[in-house]
Formats: C-alpha cells, sequence, structure tokens
C-alpha cells in the first residue's frame, strides 16, 4: 500500500470569485432508479448565471441520465429540480413546454434534419413556437455570423464537416434565446483541433451573452479548457466538486485521479514498474502544488535547505483558470534513512502535498 508524509492541503489563493447571479439549476437530492439500478442516487448540485460547470464521470455514472431529467425528458423518483427557480419535478408535461424553450440542447451527433438547409434547422424550433418565418431566418442568420457560417446559410448538412454540423447544432440550441445550454458530450465525435475550436466557440457564447452551460463529458481536457467548476459523478452520486483549478491540482476522490490520469504528469511507466513497496536506494516522491506555492522557486530552497537531498525525475507546470498547478516526481535517497521524512516535511511547510509512490534501486 502507497504511504503518505502527513500533508496540508493545497491552498493556493483561489482565482476571485465572479459575479454570478441568480441561480439557474438547483438539484437538491434527485433521485432515480430504473428497477433495482439507482441511476441518480442524490444528486445536489447548483449552476448560477454566466457559470460553465462540467459534470465528468464514466459511462454508466448517471451522466445522461442527469440530463435528461434537467431537460424534462426524465421524471426524478424523488428530489427537486428547478431551472430558474421553477421545480420541474412538480409541472405537468403542458408547463413544461414553455420551461424546456428556456433549455437549449447540443447533442453529440449534431442531429440535423438532413433535407433541410443550414438556416432552417437553426430556425426549427422557431418555426415550432410559431414565430414569422421573416423573424426566424433573421434570427437564424444572427446565429450563423455568431458560429461563424455566415456562408453556409443554404448549405444542407451532408455538405459541412464535423465541426460545421457542431457549429450549426449549437445555433439552433441558442434560436429560442435559452438561459441554459446543455452540452452532452457534444466533442467526443470530433477530432482534437475541432474540438478545441468548438470549446473556443462555446466560451465565446458564455462570455458574449452571459449564458449558463453545463458540460456532460467524460473528457477531463474538455472540462479543463473552458469550465469554471466541475462535479465528477459516479454510481449516481456526486463524488467530488470545486473549482477546476483546485479538483485537477488536488483530487480526493480516486475515480477523479484515475479521470486526471491522462492529463497529469504521471510517473513514466519503465520507472513505476520497478518500484518496490518495502525499500530501496531512492524513496520516489510525487509532490503536487498550486497558486503560489507553484511559481516559487521551491526546488532552490529544498536544495540550499537540505544539499543533495533529492534528484528531479519528471513533473511540470500547467496553468488552469489562470493558477499554476503542478506536479513533479522526485527521487530522495534513503542512506540516511530520515531524509524522505525531513524532505516531506520541507515540502508539507510549503503548501505540498507529498506522497511515497515507492522505491526504486
Amino acid at each position: 500500500m502507497n504511504s503518505f508524509i502527513p500533508a496540508t492541503s493545497i491552498d493556493g489563493q483561489a482565482p476571485p470569485e465572479r459575479s454570478t447571479g441568480d441561480e439557474i439549476i438547483r438539484l437538491v437530492d434527485v433521485r432515480r432508479r430504473f428497477g433495482t439500478t439507482p441511476a441518480l442516487d442524490g444528486i445536489s448540485l447548483t449552476a448560477r448565471r454566466g457559470e460553465i460547470v462540467g459534470i465528468i464521470g464514466r459511462s454508466g455514472a448517471g451522466k445522461s441520465t442527469l440530463i435528461r431529467c434537467l431537460n424534462g425528458l426524465e421524471r426524478a423518483d424523488s428530489g427537486e429540480i428547478h431551472i430558474e427557480g421553477r421545480d420541474i419535478a412538480r409541472l405537468s408535461e403542458k408547463e413544461l413546454q414553455p420551461l424546456r424553450r428556456r433549455i437549449g440542447m447540443v447533442f453529440q451527433h449534431f442531429n440535423l434534419l438532413s433535407a433541410k438547409t443550414v438556416e432552417e434547422n437553426i430556425a426549427l424550433p422557431l418555426k415550432i413556437e410559431g414565430v414569422a418565418k421573416a423573424e426566424r431566418l433573421q434570427r437564424a442568420r444572427e446565429l450563423l455570423e455568431l458560429v461563424g457560417l455566415s456562408d453556409k446559410a443554404k448549405a444542407y448538412p451532408s455538405a459541412l464537416s464535423g465541426g460545421q454540423k457542431q457549429r450549426v447544432g449549437i445555433a439552433r440550441a441558442l434560436a429560442a434565446r435559452p438561459a441554459l445550454l446543455l452540452s452532452d458530450e457534444a466533442t467526443s465525435a470530433l477530432d482534437p483541433e475541432t474540438t478545441r475550436s468548438i470549446l473556443a466557440l462555446l466560451k465565446d457564447i458564455n462570455r458574449k451573452l452571459g449564458l449558463t452551460i453545463l458540460l456532460i463529458t467524460h473528457e477531463m481536457e474538455v472540462v479543463r479548457s473552458i469550465a469554471d467548476r466541475v462535479a465528477v459523478i459516479d454510481a449516481g452520486r456526486i463524488v467530488e466538486e470545486g473549482s477546476v483549478w483546485s479538483v485537477f491540482a488536488n483530487p480526493q476522490a480516486s475515480i477523479t485521479a484515475s479521470l486526471l490520469g491522462g492529463i497529469r504528469p504521471q510517473l513514466p511507466e519503465h520507472i513505476a514498474a520497478r518500484l518496490s513497496q518495502t525499500s530501496g536506494a531512492e524513496a520516489i516522491l510525487s509532490v503536487d502544488l498550486a497558486g503560489p506555492a507553484a511559481q516559487g522557486a521551491l526546488f532552490a530552497e529544498l536544495s540550499a535547505t537540505l544539499p543533495r537531498s533529492f534528484r528531479l525525475v519528471h513533473g511540470g507546470i500547467d496553468h488552469i483558470q489562470n493558477q499554476p498547478v503542478a506536479r513533479f516526481f522526485i527521487a530522495v535517497p534513503t542512506r540516511d534513512a530520515t531524509l524522505p521524512a525531513r524532505v516531506g516535511d520541507f515540502l508539507k511547510a510549503r503548501s505540498a502535498r507529498v506522497e511515497v509512490l515507492g522505491y526504486d534501486n
């Protein structure tokens, strides 16, 4: 079993809270079962006006059920689901209709109608509402400009790339001027470059319109790129929640650490494979830092205080929400049995989280 050198929690200063206004979403102890299987097992969550909140989890964690409960396609067994202050669990189907227009939906596979032009696809929600043709086409043109596809109004979906189709899907979701945009794995069918452009577009829309966005995803990179807060869902429960930078810097749940494995520095496999959990010439430590602690000359100070006490094995510094987040792996000689603990104490005093991963010869 891995041992830990006790450390204080990472406490770098958080970025200033922005004014987010009223709650757009408030979930209180939401539960939904299918047979004996709990799909949602007591979900409580809020999202305020202008926030981008990421909901992340593995397949089967409950993400799809959650989004269907939010847009009213699925009824929760119990709990409260407030959208702009109204509990949709208490509304009839007729009462739900105007509220659904306050919710835009972006799908993984675009869901465009192949027999309609781009502008007709975008204008479709307004047509269903009974908006006059001239008005809905004007709105479609405005949205095409917003998503960078002004020249594609008369094109059909078959003539578009995947990224262009998703831009049309986003424009259609905005047609009725929603207060909330639900994005259900909207980039998982796209290549990395196109994904980056779609995420940049969503961030731009959030900034320009003050729109609340809820991102349902299994990709930590999506959350890292644009979300303000993240909630990690596992087996129908939220197991971790917080600002993106703080969760990435110091994941508390094992599922979070696992999901982060692809984008946080990891100990190289050839070193990890030979580690012993009992003894060796060097102790291999992971060192996690965030905020001001990650910006200082930490290792220079360590070297000056405890000469020849470590060597840097691997790691790096990232910036998330304008906050530095660092993870390093160091090797500490065990010729002096007290040295790993002394190094750990030094780092702990500077707000690092330190874990002994094992011993290497």
